[in-house]
């Protein structure tokens, strides 16, 4: 993994992943506790937190998916435009 857009991805998918698992457990847990139903507000914006900024690390570890796909696909053709010169 000698490129960053690879190391990027890795980091930034499971970045967003635990986002939007959290948002995902804090909306079962206020769904399953008793608790004073006067903080609805509360427990309605943390999930919508949560799971939109781990729906944007995904976005981002995808397009650095995409661009380290890109940089290999650039140094496969370049590695086989140099052996078909010799």
């Amino acid at each position: 993994m000698n490129n960053t857009h690879e190391k990027k991805f890795v980091i930034n998918m499971l970045i967003g992943l635990i986002f939007t698992t959290a948002g995902i457990s804090s909306i079962i847990y206020a769904c399953f506790t008793k608790e004073n139903q006067h903080d609805w507000i509360f427990w309605a914006v943390i999930p919508v937190i949560l799971i939109n900024t781990g729906l944007l690390f995904i976005g981002s570890s995808v397009i650095h998916k995409v661009k380290a796909d890109l940089i290999r696909r650039q140094k496969q053709k370049s590695s086989r435009a140099d052996r078909d010169l010799e």
